[in-house]
């Protein structure tokens, strides 16, 4: 009896050091998938923005637009105001920006596999199980990005207040960016290198 307690509490420890690290490379995933970002187009941010928004913030920008996640800025001026969408990867001209959709999916599909093999996933479900839980990591550091990462700025002019921000969706970077994105990729890594393993 003591010795099948033994194995069930053997089992569940592995079980949530498997989450753990799944977790903790998923967040990982988040900030090397923004240091290729930054590496791409550093440049071109330093060009855009001209010193006007923080190069750390306006590479954080593009790499949310990788991750469909729409940028917004919003404005008022007096009473008045509106919200435009921005896709900064779609606006440049450049073409290595467009490889920028690819980073996201690739980094994850990365430490999806390496998860599975350094875990030991034998199946298709422990796979799953693997590759899943990095939705965690990544969509901590997407929510707490999306709110570091906005850009306000307020005046009055001649007794006219006038405001506005810039920054990514936050519902958006969650779901989309921080949830779907591992989910799909991620496991998606852990799948393929399960099945090639067991070959």
């Amino acid at each position: 009896m003591s010795h099948q307690r033994s194995a069930t509490r053997e089992g569940s420890v592995s079980r949530e050091s498997a989450v753990a690290a799944s977790a903790g490379l998923g967040a990982i995933a988040a900030v090397l998938g923004y240091l290729v970002t930054y590496v791409l187009v550093g440049s071109e941010v330093r060009a855009s923005f001209a010193g006007n928004v923080p190069e750390w913030k306006g590479v954080a920008w593009y790499f949310y637009n990788a991750h469909l996640v729409e940028i917004e800025a919003s404005g008022s001026l007096g009473g008045l105001g509106g919200t435009a969408t921005i896709d900064f990867i779609s606006q440049s001209e450049a073409t290595r920006v467009a490889l920028l959709y690819a980073v996201p999916p690739v980094v994850l599909l990365g430490i999806g596999a390496l998860l599975a093999r350094r875990l030991g996933a034998r199946d298709l479900g422990e796979a799953a199980l693997v590759g899943a839980p990095t939705a965690i990591g990544y969509a901590l550091v997407l929510g707490i990005g999306a709110v570091v990462t906005e850009s306000s700025a307020q005046g009055e002019f001649f007794g006219i207040i006038a405001s506005g921000a810039t920054g990514p969706d936050l519902g958006s970077a969650i779901l989309l960016g921080g949830v779907l994105f591992p989910v799909v990729f991620a496991t998606t890594g852990a799948l393929i290198a399960t099945v090639a393993g067991s070959r």
